[in-house]
């Protein structure tokens, strides 16, 4: 068997052009992690399709996988057009919440720019470059 794409150490997205070819890598990738002692934890399992109808449901041992039509992994969320903008939009919303928490320091006048600067690439910027 050849993974297709392992991500982080335990996660593993199978990639597929037909729903079969997608049915049968799941229930090899079940049967050859019986063999090695791992588990695929169900409830953590999703299909998201790309550019593709649901005629049939992915399986595991016999329960349907849900489908979903965004999936969020390390951060970047991926929608169901392969596109990762709503990941962005997301990072820079966090990125304008950490700066919006820090209103106080901005307005006053004790800090000096030097201090403010350190603050901002440590709390702001380090959000903004996690999704990097």
């Amino acid at each position: 068997m050849q993974l297709d794409d392992l991500d982080f150490a335990d996660d593993l997205a199978l990639l597929s052009h037909t729903q079969q070819q997608m049915q049968k890598k799941m229930t090899n990738e079940a049967a050859v992690s019986v063999v090695v002692g791992l588990k695929i934890h169900k409830g953590k399992c999703k299909v998201l399709r790309y550019n593709t109808a649901c005629n049939n449901r992915i399986t595991l041992e016999g329960e349907d996988l849900e489908d979903v039509k965004t999936f969020t992994h390390l951060g970047g969320i991926i929608d169901e057009q392969g596109e990762s903008d709503s990941g962005v939009k997301a990072w820079i919303g966090k990125a304008r919440a950490a700066y919006l928490q820090l209103r106080n320091i901005w307005n006053s006048k004790q800090p000096s720019t030097n201090i403010k600067v350190r603050i901002f690439n440590t709390n702001v910027k380090t959000v903004l470059l996690y999704g990097a």
